[in-house]
């Protein structure tokens, strides 16, 4: 039996960083156009290239979500798939996910395919991706294996923390005099996913330490973070990421604090030295 899982590139997990070992991986991808350029969010995509085009253009930016024949024939691939997608309530992708899986048993109906909305984006969905490498390793009842998955996803969290607001301005969301001031005075918007997977902003913090402070205080409040695995996923800010490594070893009793660099779609909206954390 061949088992597989998908997902799109939103994960921040690199097919190459994945040692499936039987179980088969592969992330389907989104496309971000900016200007006249389409970026593919592949594991070839070049994070530099991509910011350094949406610098460059004025007018706002875009993201499409991948087809539901993209998913059709990731799905056809394997006997048993469990596909996570990035939040429903911020993209098409899991509605995507889903018409793909029934084009896929419509053709191969014997297949077993569950599509799990993650509510969440990077950290969080790596999370989910090995939880699910584990339960498929470890066979057993396919249902039970989704049922699990779902509970693990709703006990997940992810919160966020932004410097550069070029991109939220560009799209509107956000004046143009109100990015200025919080850029030049140092101030970093942090935010937290709700559990329908909608994006709430908790708070502002000035400076990085008390930022990286805020953050920890923020998970603590938001669950028991005893034993938790924790994935950190940042654009191009190595530094940033290890500074807040050190500070949830410091604050939380957590299992392990993970450093993931973002792909493509999570550095479009996390824009330059953003920090996403999946937890």
């Amino acid at each position: 039996m061949i088992c597989k899982i998908v997902s799109d590139s939103s994960c921040d997990l690199r097919m190459s960083a994945f040692d499936g070992g039987e179980i088969r991986f592969e992330t389907v991808p989104l496309r971000l156009q900016v200007g006249e350029r389409e970026f593919i969010d592949n594991d070839a995509l070049e994070i530099p290239q991509l910011l350094g085009a949406m610098a460059q253009e004025k007018s706002a930016a875009s993201t499409a979500c991948p087809s539901p024949a993209a998913f059709a024939k990731a799905f056809e691939e394997a006997d048993r798939v469990v596909c996570f997608t990035i939040s429903a309530n911020l993209s098409g992708t899991y509605n995507a996910a889903v018409l793909g899986r029934d084009m896929a048993l419509e053709e191969h109906p014997e297949k077993e395919i569950c599509v799990i909305d993650s509510k969440a984006t990077a950290g969080a969905m790596i999370l989910l991706i090995r939880r699910a490498k584990r339960l498929l390793e470890a066979g057993g009842d396919f249902e039970d294996i989704c049922a699990q998955l779902r509970l693990y996803q709703a006990a997940l969290r992810t919160c966020f923390t932004l410097e550069n607001f070029d991109n939220l301005i560009k799209n509107g969301r956000m004046r143009p005099l109100v990015g200025t001031l919080l850029h030049s005075l140092g101030i970093h918007v942090i935010a937290d996913a709700t559990p329908q997977g909608t994006i709430h902003v908790a708070g502002k913090a000035r400076g990085e330490a008390r930022t990286y402070q805020t953050i920890t205080a923020l998970m603590k409040d938001s669950k028991d973070c005893t034993g938790a695995e924790v994935v950190v996923c940042h654009c191009e800010n190595l530094p940033g990421a290890l500074k807040l490594k050190e500070q949830i070893l410091k604050d939380l009793p957590v299992k392990s604090v993970e450093l993931v660099p973002c792909r493509g779609l999570t550095s479009f909206y996390a824009m330059e030295k953003g920090l996403i954390v999946g937890y």
